[in-house]
């Protein structure tokens, strides 16, 4: 078995070869491999719904869908059909073209993505050798980029187009999630491009059979789940769609068909984000290790296919578990989280993950890269106690500040420019006779006569 080093060395050429494959399939086998991947995709959308209302309803001690169906398991399919039979209204003032195609554009490039991810290595299809993936690319993973990042165009237009403030207000959300979100996203990526020397993803996915990314490069991997999280506007970031102050954020003036795009897209993109760490991070349609230990045939044949998809569904389930766990978070702790935590973390990371490259490539001892990584341990370790002692005595002077201003008010009600009148200020309408003039009840005539106090 080669070494992490010889393995990203010798990728390149690996990587053409693999490439190789692509591009000679028949016509018809690669019109199969289209319509697999849209019912896979739909029918992902419709458990994906299902598991979230039954899993979250056992979470919270209730049952969630248990009518429509054996086990309401049709219950998805029906709501589906609900919103498509609703009337279609269109706001009137709203920019018609921009308005309609904004669901679309979100859509569309969610099931693009899906066509660069592998699911199985080269198996015989109707008698045609034919790897399990759509296409690959020298530059796929910077597609899986490409098309996230237009998809938040849809969800930006459609808030605009609506010519309502909550729509805008979420369509703004929408964008400054994702421009900080898609940054650290990215930044994940770098670490597993230097050590797969790829960008194709079968090739990356190859890269992983001496060790999954996820174990010698965690700190990305853990970044990623984050950020795929946020990518999708799912909780506890879905502040674009924030029913509590946005009544349904960029959604709001969208139904019927039109809102079931939305919900499509969100879901699509749900699905393709979890196949892109399997593929990444996760060894994509390689067998566990321990697995191929004593199974010698464990990535031949149609088996990589089922790894891959038990890893996929463990991906889809943290989804829900995050939902029904993490409660949704302010805006502000949003945007410190994307821009002050995650890119400098992935920065510093990506600067020691290169460095230790470098000494491996050029041949440095053993000994010397393992201390070079013990190093760079300790000192993130104490930075990481430092910051959070640092953290606590400013949460501990907050609190104090806060508790001087609470005895500052119960002692002077006026403390902080509150008008509260004095005390002896005339009170209308009162019994209670105060000191000084005041003002006796309106009389007929609408005019007020002053009336000079005990």
């Amino acid at each position: 078995m080669t070494t992490t080093a010889q393995a990203g060395a010798a990728l390149p050429v690996a990587a053409e070869a693999q490439l190789d494959a692509f591009g000679t399939d028949p016509w018809w086998i690669t019109l199969i491999k289209a319509l697999v991947i849209f019912v896979f995709l739909m029918v992902c959308v419709l458990m994906m719904i299902m598991a979230d209302r039954k899993v979250m309803g056992r979470m919270q001690q209730r049952h969630g869908p248990n009518r429509l169906g054996p086990l309401g398991l049709l219950q998805s399919l029906a709501d589906g059909v609900k919103l498509s039979l609703k009337e279609d209204l269109i706001p009137r003032g709203v920019d018609r073209t921009v308005y309609i195609a904004a669901p679309v554009i979100a859509a569309v490039p969610a099931f693009i993505a899906f066509s660069v991810i592998p699911i199985g290595p080269e198996v015989t299809m109707f008698g045609v050798q034919t790897p399990l993936q759509l296409t690959d690319l020298p530059i796929a993973a910077l597609v899986v980029l490409a098309t996230a990042a237009v998809g938040v165009y849809g969800i930006v237009l459609g808030g605009w187009a609506s010519q309502s403030p909550y729509a805008l207000l979420g369509g703004l959300r929408a964008s400054a999630q994702v421009i900080s979100y898609e940054i650290a996203m990215g930044l994940s990526f770098v670490a597993v491009f230097m050590y797969s020397g790829t960008l194709t993803t079968s090739g990356i996915v190859e890269a992983q059979r001496p060790v999954w990314f996820a174990l010698i490069l965690l700190p990305s991997f853990l970044i990623y789940i984050v950020t795929m999280i946020g990518e999708t506007n799912r909780l506890p970031f879905d502040l674009a769609e924030g029913e509590g102050e946005l009544v349904g954020g960029f959604m709001t003036e969208y139904g019927s068909m039109k809102f079931t795009m939305f919900f499509l897209a969100e879901y699509v993109n749900m699905v393709t984000v979890a196949a892109v760490s399997v593929t990444f991070f996760l060894g994509g349609y390689l067998a566990p290790p321990p697995l191929t230990m004593f199974w010698a045939g464990a990535n031949d044949g149609w088996w990589p296919a089922l790894w891959w998809l038990l890893k996929f569904l463990l991906m889809m389930f943290l989804f829900i578990w995050v939902r029904g766990s993490v409660p949704r978070i302010r805006y502000d702790q949003l945007m410190q989280l994307g821009w002050k935590v995650l890119i400098p973390v992935q920065l510093v990371w990506i600067t020691a993950v290169a460095f230790v490259r470098i000494l491996v490539n050029e041949g440095a001892p053993t000994g010397v890269v393992a201390a070079v990584v013990a190093g760079f341990a300790a000192a993130t370790v104490a930075f990481l106690v430092a910051w959070a002692r640092a953290a606590r005595r400013r949460r501990r002077a907050e609190a104090a500040e806060r508790r001087e201003e609470l005895r500052l008010m119960r002692e002077d009600p006026a403390y902080g420019g509150f008008p509260v009148p004095p005390p002896s200020a005339p009170h209308y309408g009162s019994s209670v006779p105060a000191e000084g003039p005041r003002y006796a009840p309106r009389a007929p005539d609408d005019k007020r006569e002053e009336v000079t106090g005990a």
